[in-house]
Order: C-alpha cells, then sequence, then structure tokens
C-alpha cells in the first residue's frame, strides 16, 4: 500500500469504539481522520469526553481529535462501525448509500440476505455478495459486518475441522467475559460470586451466524451450513476473554493427531497475503493439560487467534476441546480491520 484510505470511527467512545482507535491509530494502510459519537459529545475533544477502559495509553494522535455526529457525509472512506444497534439502523445504510464502506461490529445488517459476515480466514468468497447488494439497493458503497464475538472464536476454531473431515452434531458451551456486555458490563452484584446461565439472543446468534460462516455463497444467495448445533451461552467473571467447552461428532473419524493437525496448519487469505493484522496462526494449539485460560492465552497473536487446547475424545460426540479468544479484539474490532484490510488489498472497496 502507498496511499493510505480514510477512516472514521463510528461510536468512538464505547469499549469496542475504543478497540478499533488503538488497532488503527498506528495502521500502516489506513488513516484515522473522523470519530463520531452521540449528539451530547459533539464537538468534544476525545480525550475530554471519553473514560478511556484499555489497558494501554490512549493514543496520543486522537486525544485532540474533535467528535463529530454520524452522518452521512461524513470524511472519510472507510467506516469502522462500534454502533448500538439502534443507530446502525439508522445510519449504517445511509453511509454505503452515499459512498462509503462500512464494517459494521454491530448486529443489524448480519444476517440480511445480500451482506457478507465475513471471517476473514474462513469464507472470504462471501464478498462476492457485494456485487449484488450494490446492485439491488443502488449503492456505491457497502456493508460488510464481523461476526458475534463468540461465534467469530468457535467459527475459526471448527473451520478447519468441518473442511477435512465435515461436522454432522456440534455441542458448545460458553463461559462469556463481562466485557461481552459493554461498559459498564454487568453489575457486580448479579456477577461476583455468580454464573449467569442467560445473555439475551446469544444462543441463536451463535447457531445462526456460525452455520452462515460455514456455509456458501452463489447467485441464489447464502446457502448456510447444515448440521444440528446445541448451545449453552454463560456470563462469568472474567474481564476479556471468552472460554467455550466444544464437543462435536465429524462424519470422518479423524485421530487425535489428525486433528491438531488440522488446526496447526490452518491458513487463509489473510496470511497469504500478509496482511498487519493478520495472526501468524490464526489457530494456536497447547498441549498443556490446563490450557488454554482466558487470562494466560486471550491475547495470543496480539489477540487475534484463537487458542485451543484440551484436544480429547468423547464418549458420546467423538471429539472435544476448549477454546480461547478475545472477545473485543478478534471477536470484535479486530475482526472488523482484518476484514477491511482483506477488502482493500483485493480492490473490493
Amino acid at each position: 500500500m502507498t496511499d493510505q484510505r480514510t477512516v472514521a470511527v463510528l461510536g468512538a467512545t464505547g469499549t469496542v469504539g475504543q478497540r478499533f482507535i488503538s488497532l488503527l491509530a498506528d495502521h500502516p494502510w489506513f488513516k484515522l481522520t473522523v470519530l463520531t459519537t452521540s449528539e451530547r459529545s459533539a464537538g468534544k475533544r476525545f480525550a475530554d469526553a471519553v473514560h478511556w477502559h484499555l489497558p494501554e495509553p490512549m493514543p496520543d494522535s486522537v486525544a485532540d481529535m474533535k467528535l463529530e455526529v454520524t452522518r452521512a457525509d461524513i470524511g472519510a472512506d472507510l467506516c469502522f462501525s462500534a454502533l448500538p444497534a439502534d443507530a446502525a439502523v439508522e445510519h449504517e445504510a445511509a453511509l454505503a448509500k452515499a459512498g462509503h464502506h462500512v464494517f459494521s461490529n454491530a448486529s443489524t445488517h448480519r444476517m440480511d440476505a445480500d451482506v457478507p459476515n465475513l471471517l476473514a480466514e474462513v469464507n472470504f468468497e462471501h464478498v462476492k455478495a457485494l456485487e449484488a447488494q450494490r446492485r439491488a439497493r443502488k449503492w456505491t458503497g457497502s456493508i460488510v459486518t464481523n461476526g458475534n464475538c463468540t461465534a467469530i472464536h468457535l467459527t475459526l476454531a471448527i473451520a478447519p475441522l468441518h473442511r477435512d473431515f465435515g461436522i454432522e452434531q456440534l455441542l458448545v458451551t460458553t463461559m462469556q467475559s463481562i466485557s461481552g456486555a459493554g461498559y459498564p458490563g454487568v453489575p457486580s452484584l448479579d456477577v461476583l460470586d455468580n454464573v449467569v446461565p442467560y445473555i439475551g439472543g446469544e444462543e441463536e446468534k451463535v447457531i445462526e451466524e456460525t452455520q452462515k460462516f460455514l456455509g456458501g455463497w452463489d447467485a441464489k444467495g447464502f446457502a448456510p451450513a447444515r448440521f444440528p448445533m446445541s448451545v449453552h451461552c454463560n456470563r462469568v467473571l472474567v474481564r476479556d476473554g471468552h472460554t467455550e467447552t466444544v464437543s462435536l461428532h465429524l462424519k470422518d473419524a479423524p485421530t487425535l493427531d489428525a486433528v491438531r493437525s488440522s488446526f496447526r496448519s490452518f491458513k487463509g487469505r489473510p496470511q497469504e497475503l500478509g496482511l498487519p493484522s493478520a495472526p501468524k496462526h490464526p489457530i494456536v494449539v497447547r498441549d498443556e493439560p490446563d490450557r488454554p485460560q482466558p487470562l494466560l492465552d486471550r491475547d495470543a497473536e496480539r489477540g487475534m487467534a484463537s487458542t485451543v487446547g484440551r484436544i480429547r475424545k468423547d464418549a458420546v460426540l467423538g471429539l472435544k476441546f476448549v477454546v480461547v479468544g478475545h472477545n473485543t479484539i478478534r471477536g470484535a474490532a479486530g475482526a472488523s480491520v482484518l476484514n477491511a484490510e482483506l477488502l482493500v488489498a483485493e480492490h473490493c472497496v
């Protein structure tokens, strides 16, 4: 890349917006030019309006930037959306119609019939839907979404197994961190000394999005993967990093060595192109009996990988393992940034 593309972060003051900023402030391909917020904070310096939540310091380059309201004539080519769902409904399509390319972390458009819900190593062919999207909606811009944080790490882990052996049944139980609920998250008296066995709409999202990720695209639209899934979602007292225990039945009956090899050899187009945010290893395999753990493994590959471990036989379904991934990096902002890098590199936007 020689010329940087101008980018905006929509909903810049929230947790995911801050993650976008931390990933984009010194990006070699993208120049951060616009930060948006609600009307209440518009016009303020970013540093004066935000309560910075991340452990790394606020980038100096954004401290003096003035916050703007989100609008269709925004001064940036690519827009990274950390908008809440109602604001995403109002603004994302308007931005795409005006010629902007929106990379959204919001759930609003993930299951639309012409919107790629993109997981860069898994379903790059889904970007073919953008031609149909622009034609049908009469847009010059586009909307591409990244998935739900839990579905992203689950799918990244199971994608090579589905490709190499074929999944017939899947059971997953999640232990999801409190940062997945946004800031200030779950009230302390609800989650302290407790496990909350319900996250509204989460189980349905994991099923729908995982099957869309692993499905195909042709002239008739998206064809989701069809295998039965059982999902239990729980909120636990962990700051960052989702843990998922996965049991699955594969069409073939691979050895554990074959499963480990499938995980370790998995790569996609981001690795082939050497994209700036691409993890060298999308899946990191741990052989220790007590790994992965969110405290120790959520930051693997700068938070952009899924870490799997405890790979073993299952007496009911055949195979089981544990996966851990960072929910606000690869599970949110980092996924969108990698999607944008891939589409820029492939001249799709």
